[in-house]
């Protein structure tokens, strides 16, 4: 088959990878219909993540399950399935606390990169959602791409966050992740939703998304303009969807106390200020995110067409046009690219 590698740093290839195969009796092979490029596949690709090359790629992919070992009872072949970006068996005692991207069994799918034409898929009856009806329409295949990851990692930083009736959030970040943050907030119903972006198209995306109010402000400027839209108290619910230390504590500073952060941005280099947070008041929730937990209600609503997530993804191209894929996205001229094996 064929899949994506990355060889060092700014240097994506797609070539010809070994065949997947059951290994374990709980395994899954999926013919990828769809995959992506992440945002957190940035980091290795601009030398940020030490990686060992060559190193397969993406972990967000849905498709079409080829064939399934002798212990797999929820999917069987020809079913289209969506699958979370951490494999879990979903029985153990993390994952049914609702915590399976911590599962004691858990594999990341980024360790079996899924940017490729096929994908092994572990612990498949935990992991994988199958799709009512048989294959979705071409048009739904985008936002069912998304509940993959992004849109499961913005759902449960909203839920880390407790936004709700009558919150309201900030979104610190303007990727997949939080724009889909917001998509999340306006679902679980809150009042007043504010995005920090500068850039044109995704402010409009957030709009459309449910976004109240978009500023562009950074840094201790966007703190300022926060707590002005708030009457000085700050923000009920604050979403962290990047990673870096300007944007933890800009979501912190925005966050009333009393308040909740829920941070999904992968951390780099990322220190929390003890006196400063003791200060604060405010509560921290976060991490990778259990996006098995909200995945078959996630797939039910993109089904039913009452969210449509897949409008994150600005650029397709064929998986062999992968590296071009990855530029786009590291140049921020695309928000999200969808890769067509």
């Amino acid at each position: 088959m064929r899949g994506a590698l990355l060889y060092a740093p700014g240097d994506v290839r797609v070539e010809a990878r070994p065949d997947p195969r059951i290994v374990e009796p709980t395994d899954a092979v999926v013919r990828v219909t769809a995959t992506c490029v992440c945002g957190s596949d940035l980091w290795p690709y601009r030398g940020v993540a030490d990686f060992d090359a060559p190193r397969p790629m993406g972990h967000e992919y849905v498709g079409i399950v080829e064939e399934v070992g002798d212990d797999v009872w929820t999917v069987r072949p020809g079913e289209f399935v969506v699958g979370s970006f951490v494999a879990s068996d979903d029985t153990c005692e993390l994952c049914e606390a609702g915590y399976q991207s911590f599962c004691v069994r858990r594999v990341a799918m980024g360790s079996i990169g899924t940017q490729a034409e096929y994908a092994r898929v572990p612990l498949a009856d935990g992991t994988l959602v199958a799709v009512s009806g048989g294959p979705p329409d071409a048009d739904l295949v985008p936002g069912l791409l998304a509940a993959s990851d992004v849109l499961g990692t913005g759902w449960f930083a909203a839920v880390a966050a407790q936004a709700g009736p009558g919150t309201t959030v900030v979104v610190v970040g303007d990727g997949a992740v939080g724009l889909l943050g917001v998509l999340a907030a306006r679902r679980l119903g809150a009042e007043r939703i504010i995005a920090m972006s500068r850039h044109v198209s995704r402010r409009r995306l957030a709009i459309e998304f449910g976004a109240t109010d978009v500023i562009a402000e950074r840094g201790d400027e966007g703190v300022a303009r926060v707590r002005e839209l708030t009457g000085g108290l700050g923000a009920h619910s604050v979403i962290e969807a990047v990673g870096t230390q300007e944007a933890m504590t800009q979501a912190i500073r925005s966050t009333r106390p009393g308040g909740h952060v829920g941070f999904v941005g992968v951390s780099h280099g990322v220190r929390l200020p003890g006196d400063e947070l003791f200060a604060s008041g405010v509560h921290l929730h976060g991490g990778p995110a259990p996006v098995r937990r909200f995945l078959p209600e996630l797939v039910r609503l993109i089904v039913d067409r009452e969210i449509d997530p897949g409008r994150v993804f600005d650029l397709e191209l064929p998986l062999e046009r992968a590296a071009e894929a990855y530029q786009a996205m590291d140049a921020r001229t695309a928000v999200k690219a969808l890769l067509r094996p």
